[in-house]
């Protein structure tokens, strides 16, 4: 028989007992944390202890400290082709949006990248951002031995060259994949070179797969690897330590001792990477696996981060605003010190599907990267305040000029429009550039977003290469690149060259983008037209053969003017040959070009004589003629001071004349289709004696229509407010007003002096070239007087003309004498 108080003390020592069991389930996660870490894994605090399971955890724990504000951050990508620009793009915005550290960019690219991203970046000019190129072919003999199967080809071996790449004074670098999006600031992965050991050369992130552990699927056979192996999407170098050990000849002599029993590389430099860690892995220094989250199509991912909850991308830090935590930022930490989940740094999209990856947590991830694909990154220009760095190019001088102009002006938007920059991105898409030809000849034009809808009839009329610019947002640039990949006639053609000039200001820079076309046209000569022109089926071979047979190429200064003429059809049968074309002339479903509203702009073509001519003709030269031109590729470019709509051609053509640029001409005609109406934008003509501008009454904001200078189908409404601004060249009459007009109806300059019409729009008439400021003071002093002449060297206008196909093609050469003008 047990005594009384026995039962109690064996019931208190069993709840004792399974108390101490509960506790010791619940925490036996924590202690598993002070185990010893196996070779090859995390070992300072705070880094991702890596368990038998393979699950990558990180600490909630203080942020890391980060290197000094000013100090200079080195990054090395490497970037070949078209499409691997725009994916530098957007990982250079994301890193762009959080940083606060000055950047040094080295760049690893082939001819096509480097054209690409050397014209971006100079345009883009960022504040405390500086760009080196180097060029992957002298690289390419040094692991082109190597036989790879990676989609990325020999530019995913380029990684393994970076030490003897990148310049000899250069101690560390962050190495990325283009295909990586960053979340947070870069300066705190550069911190994690300060937890390198003496021996420790290359930091890397675990592999999130099993791909390494050869276990996916039946005789998968990889490159050897320290247990799950590590990933090369993000990579710390010590590049003066790897030098000092012989890196050159380390990873050749792996290389080629693998591949005396592997056939290939899978994952390019990755495989050699993880081989010679396999090899010396003291070399490696574990990262933590939220600076690489990898999407691949095996990802375990998953196990780097535990809810769904932790991936609030848009928060008070990000992008898009919000109010929950950005990407970057841990949450609050509601669990235990030792368990709260990470959050995710960089995400690494480096599966072959890039955003289609299977993924249940892809969308969070998506729209972190869809955000920076889409952003302004006109808003990326800032300063960082507190660290002196020299200005881009020019950057300087346009602060100077901004600085001087004067907010109170009513033309202000229109003076710091002609100082604005546009970042510009060459051949957006793939292009692949015609094969030399002697007389061949490129299409010339610009366009915004709501002419995208003429592209296709314009590559079904063209079959030759052009060169389009087009304004466009960042967002809008990528709706314009899924209407190309989803349309099966312009996927088609890989001779079209589109450049993307960004928009910014209120006012369309059209002179600018058609430079831009103009500059990147690579073929002799080129077709200076307008998007909603589309030129005769027979209009490309016929100005080849025209070039050819008058031999414009040995020096003859003489231009093709192709004829232009206008619909208000927008259902219309285009006509196959003259005889057509002239009986729809003759029915009143063709007009010449702008007859009813400006005839003048194409009468010097004379087109009842180019109904009837058989041989070519002269054109003489008229003011205000804008033909449509075909010229050499080295002629003058466009005034790039004309912003808004009105005389930016005019000015062109008369410049053309005034310094030795031919007008060449095209049996062929072209013909304007119409459009939807728009607003037209009102802008006004200098004053010299005033020292303000009156503001308008009323007037139509351009940032409602930025569009090319065209007639619409249906005339615009106009206003009936006049706008009189300073002149800033000083050569009108010191007491005239010059009045304005609307795009359609340019200015009638014969009034008397101060005289305006009432009813008229406004046109903008920027500051012009000498020569068409005089044009304009000659039209002032009355037309009787003619044009004050400019030094000219015997250019004409050469009008195509009477018979439609083949033979007998006519052109016009008229020689302008011009004497030398006095200012």
């Amino acid at each position: 028989m047990l005594p009384r108080g026995r039962p109690r003390a064996l019931g208190a020592a069993a709840l004792l007992l399974l108390l101490l069991l509960i506790g010791f389930l619940l925490f036996r996660g924590d202690l598993d944390y002070e185990r010893p870490r196996p070779r090859g894994t995390a070992a300072f605090d705070g880094d991702p202890p890596a368990d038998p399971g393979g699950r990558n955890g990180s600490d909630c724990t203080p942020p890391r400290p980060r290197p000094p504000k000013c100090e200079l951050l080195q990054v090395a990508i490497v970037c070949a082709g078209h499409n691997s620009s725009r994916d530098v793009i957007t990982l250079v915005k994301s890193m762009l949006f959080y940083r606060k550290n000055p950047l040094h960019l080295h760049l690893v690219t082939d001819a096509v990248a480097r054209n690409i991203l050397e014209t971006l970046f100079h345009t883009w000019m960022v504040p405390a951002v500086r760009i080196s190129f180097y060029n992957a072919d002298e690289l390419k003999p040094q692991v082109s031995w190597i036989p790879n199967k990676h989609y990325s080809g020999l530019y995913g071996l380029m990684k393994l060259v970076l030490p003897s790449a990148l310049p000899p004074d250069l101690a560390r670098v962050i190495v990325l994949d283009t295909d990586v999006t960053f979340a947070s600031n870069i300066a705190e992965l550069w911190a994690l070179f300060a937890h390198f050991s003496d021996k420790q050369v290359i930091g890397l992130v675990e592999n999130q797969s099993d791909w390494y552990l050869g276990n996916l699927w039946r005789n998968h056979r990889p490159w050897p690897a320290l247990g799950r192996g590590f990933n090369t999407g993000v990579i710390l170098l010590r590049l003066d330590r790897l030098r000092r050990a012989g890196w050159e000849q380390m990873w050749k002599l792996t290389a080629t001792r693998e591949l005396l029993t592997l056939p290939a590389t899978s994952l390019a430099d990755q495989d050699i990477f993880n081989a010679i860690i396999k090899e010396h892995p003291w070399l490696v220094r574990p990262l933590p696996c939220v600076w690489n989250v990898q999407l691949s199509d095996h990802t375990l991912a998953e196990r780097c981060y535990s809810e769904a909850s932790d991936l609030k991308v848009n928060g008070a830090g990000g992008p898009s605003g919000g109010d929950g935590p950005r990407m970057g930022t841990p949450a609050p930490c509601s669990h235990p010190p030792r368990r709260c989940p990470p959050w995710s740094q960089v995400i690494h999209w480096n599966s072959p599907k890039k955003l289609r990856v299977k993924n249940k947590h892809v969308e969070s991830f998506r729209n972190l990267y869809l955000t920076f694909l889409e952003y302004d990154g006109n808003l990326l220009r800032r300063e960082l305040f507190g660290c002196p760095r020299p200005p881009p190019p020019g950057a300087e001088q346009l602060q100077r000029a901004l600085a001087q102009l004067d907010e109170e002006d009513a033309c202000f938007e229109f003076r710091r429009q002609q100082l604005t920059v546009h970042r510009v991105h060459i051949t957006f898409l793939p292009h692949k550039p015609p094969p030399p030809q002697p007389h061949d000849v490129t299409l010339v034009a610009q366009l915004s977003m709501d002419r995208l809808q003429m592209l296709e009839a314009l590559c079904r009329h063209w079959p030759g290469p052009m060169s389009l610019a087009l304004y466009l947002t960042d967002a809008e640039a990528q709706q314009f690149l899924r209407f190309v990949e989803t349309s099966v006639v312009l996927s088609a053609r890989q001779d079209v060259a589109y450049h993307v000039v960004y928009r910014e200001g209120p006012l369309y820079p059209i002179n600018q983008l058609r430079n831009v076309a103009l500059a990147q046209a690579l073929t002799p000569y080129v077709f200076l037209s307008d998007i909603d022109f589309l030129p005769a089926y027979s209009l490309y071979d016929y100005l080849r053969a025209s070039i050819k047979q008058l031999e414009l190429g040995s020096g003859r200064k003489a231009a093709l003017v192709v004829p232009a003429f206008e619909t208000l059809h927008y259902r219309f049968s285009f006509p196959s040959s003259k005889a057509e074309l002239l009986a729809l002339l003759d029915a009143g479903s063709l007009h010449t070009f702008r007859y009813h509203e400006w005839p003048r702009g194409h009468a010097p073509t004379d087109y009842a004589r180019w109904r009837e001519a058989q041989a070519p003709y002269h054109v003489q030269w008229a003011a205000d003629y804008e033909p449509y031109v075909v010229v050499p590729r080295d002629c003058p470019r466009y005034d790039p001071r004309f912003v808004g709509f009105g005389w930016n051609k005019v000015a062109h053509v008369v410049e053309l004349d005034a310094q030795s640029c031919h007008l060449p001409p095209a049996q062929a005609t072209t013909v304007r289709v119409p459009h939807s109406p728009r607003n037209t934008s009102c802008w006004c003509c200098p004053r010299p004696s005033s020292s303000t501008c009156r503001t308008p009454q009323a007037w139509t904001s351009p940032a409602s229509a930025p569009a090319p200078p065209i007639v619409t189908a249906s005339r615009p409404s106009r206003t009936s407010s006049t706008r009189i601004c300073p002149a800033t060249m000083g050569l009108l009459p010191s007491n005239t007003s010059l009045p304005c007009s609307s795009p359609e109806a340019p200015p009638d300059l014969t009034p008397a002096p101060g005289t305006l019409p009432a009813d008229t729009g406004a046109t903008l008439l920027p500051p012009h070239p000498p020569c068409y400021l005089n044009y304009l003071w000659s039209r002032w002093e009355g037309l009787g007087r003619g044009l004050p002449s400019l030094l000219s060297y015997g250019w004409g206008l050469v009008l195509l003309c009477p018979s439609w196909f083949g033979a007998g093609s006519c052109i016009l050469t008229c020689d302008i004498p011009f004497s030398q003008v006095k200012f």
